[in-house]
Order: C-alpha cells, then structure tokens, then sequence
C-alpha cells in the first residue's frame, strides 16, 4: 500500500520513547522485559523524526508519567506493576519508576525533543486520555497521525484506537514500533488492516522518509 497524505495537516506522534522503557537501569527491564527488542524502535523513529523536521511537520513525544503523588495511578495498574516487581513510584537508578519529572521518565538522548515541539505526559495507555493532545492537534488542524513508538500492543495501539475514535487518518509506522514479545507486535499490526483498514494503515519509516522527502 503506497503512502500519502497531506504534510501541511499531519502530526509525527512519537509515543513513550523514554528511558524508563529503553534503558537497562528503567521500568522495563525492572519488570523483566527485554530492553534490546524495544530499542529496536529506535532507528526508525530517530529516521522519522530528521524527515519530519525537514518538512515542518508537527512533531509530537508522549511520556508515560505518573503524579508524584500517584493520584492518577488506577488500583488496577498499580496492582500489574507490583506483580511485575516493578510498582509505579518505587526508586530506581533514574528516580522513582514512571513518576513525572524523574530521569527515568525524560526521551531517549537519541531521540531528544527539539525546542517547540510538543511533549505530553500522560498518566494512562492512551495518548489522548486525560491530556490536552486532542485539543493540541485540533488547534494545528491536524488530521492525519503517524504514529510510532513503544509498546505496539499497549501505549501504541491505545493511541491509535483513541485517535481513529476521533476522526484522525493514522498510518502506524510498523518498523519504528516495538514491543518485548514479538508475536503481540505482530499481531497489533494486522489488527490494523482488518475490515478494509478499520485502524488505518501500516507503513515502513522508509516510505514514510521517501513520501515526505518527495514533498
């Protein structure tokens, strides 16, 4: 399927490209997930982010981040976390785990966030719950998403049920996703396509980067 889209109205939407999930010392590999197979989604979100930026797209990161406090933490996920051994708000060698502000939480240096561009915390899976995103997006008349980032079958695939929900074109980026079990990343992908492309559709970061470079 070939890639189009209008690059006056779209929006690179980089969701939790952050260190509690992509460094050793983070959530993640705390939980027990394999660090190496969601650093896989970093190459082609940083090649996302140089054709965006040489377009003039509007460019978007999310953070899965918690009050200090954990006001905003449902019963339910604190209960997942501490099953994991990895509890929302317990310290770790980037400060407290998926609490705002701490170093943990901060984007990957590799993919760091430029001087206006939009950066969200958000306390939940979607990148649209609880936040000023939909507002955001509305305000710079975006209407198409590319989206990208970590974990496909979690905070990705939240994202883009959210969005489609709301009347955004989304075009998730398969190879600038990733998740620590590859079966769930494959499968969050071909749920996409299903009744002719309910979720929109699945890209490569290099025909995204070629479209946009045509542009």
């Amino acid at each position: 399927m070939s890639v189009s889209f209008d690059p006056r109205s779209a929006a690179l939407l980089a969701i939790d490209m952050q260190r509690d999930f992509l460094d050793p010392r983070g959530y993640a590999a705390r939980a027990g997930l394999d660090i190496e197979l969601l650093r896989r989604a970093i190459p082609g979100v940083k090649r996302l982010l140089e054709a965006a930026r040489k377009t003039g797209l509007t460019v978007v990161h999310t953070r899965e981040a918690n009050a200090a406090d954990l006001s905003d933490v449902p019963p339910e996920f604190m209960a997942a976390t501490q099953r994991t051994g990895a509890p929302v708000g317990a310290p770790g060698p980037l400060g407290r785990l998926l609490i705002r502000g701490e170093h943990g939480t901060g984007i990957v240096d590799e993919l760091a966030p430029l001087p206006g561009e939009i950066e969200i915390d958000k306390p939940g899976f979607s990148a649209f719950e609880a936040t000023a995103l939909g507002a955001m997006l509305n305000t710079r008349g975006v209407r198409t998403l590319l989206i990208c980032g970590v974990t496909t079958e979690v905070c990705v695939s939240s994202t883009l049920r959210s969005a489609v929900d709301r009347g955004f074109r989304c075009i998730t980026v398969g190879d600038a996703c990733a998740s620590a079990y590859p079966d769930l990343h494959d499968a969050a992908l071909r749920m996409i396509g299903v009744e002719g492309g309910v979720f929109g559709q699945v890209a490569t970061a290099a025909e995204v980067a070629a479209f946009l470079a045509s542009c």
